[in-house]
């Protein structure tokens, strides 16, 4: 299929969906080589007790049981996902788990209602939504002043690293609607933080952008 590079082309949703379709049942496996990316990005929004956090993009929820360390259960956890697929499987985990402060939401982020003010945002591996402006003005609009945002996940390496970008395209290929933006996947969002930092992992392969919301 010939996905254009609009970012809400329905074709590009519609293409993300099936991905996810079928990656619903392995996804925690997939996703096991980056728990160090993970663990360092949630380290990093240097949650407390009681925050509110929103998880975009929270796919079978692999991300809440570290958000629960951080927010407690005084907090709250408010996940996003628009794949029916991926959010039976995170609905399952908070279930098992008793979660009680976790809020499902099922829906693309630039079409929800988010509750506000929440006080962090994590994007793990969710390329499309950060390069979709219209979900990043609406989790913009739903984050106080000053709260902590990380996003993280893969990049292009630099150019005469080619076995590195090998990896990047083969995971890019099975995991993103459109490879626009892998040079700086982040560039988006960096229009709504302050302090912006971006570290690279694995050879430069992997990123972990963060900053704090600006008014």
């Amino acid at each position: 299929m010939n996905v254009p590079d609009d970012p809400g082309s329905p074709m590009r949703r519609f293409a993300a969906l099936a991905q996810y379709r079928r990656r619903a049942p392995v996804y925690d496996l997939e996703l096991a080589l980056f728990e160090p990316v993970r663990r360092a990005a949630i380290a990093r929004l240097a949650l407390r007790s009681g925050d509110v956090v929103l998880d975009l993009g929270c796919g079978t929820g692999l991300s809440m049981g570290l958000l629960q360390q951080g927010v407690g259960a005084r907090g709250r956890i408010i996940g996003v996902e628009q794949s029916p697929e991926m959010m039976a499987r995170a609905r399952q985990r908070v279930q098992q788990q008793g979660w009680r402060n976790v809020t499902l939401i099922e829906g693309a982020v630039e079409g929800v209602d988010l509750p506000d003010p929440a006080d962090a945002a994590l994007f793990h591996f969710t390329h499309d939504i950060l390069r979709e402006p219209l979900a990043l003005q609406n989790v913009a609009g739903s984050l106080r002043r000053g709260a902590g945002v990380v996003a993280c996940g893969l990049q292009w390496a630099a150019p005469w690293a080619w076995p590195l970008n090998l990896f990047v395209l083969g995971a890019a290929l099975h995991s993103v609607s459109s490879m626009r933006g892998l040079e700086r996947p982040w560039s988006l969002l960096a229009r709504h933080l302050d302090r912006l930092h971006v570290d690279s992992m694995m050879g430069g392969s992997l990123y972990i952008a963060s900053g704090s919301m600006r008014a």
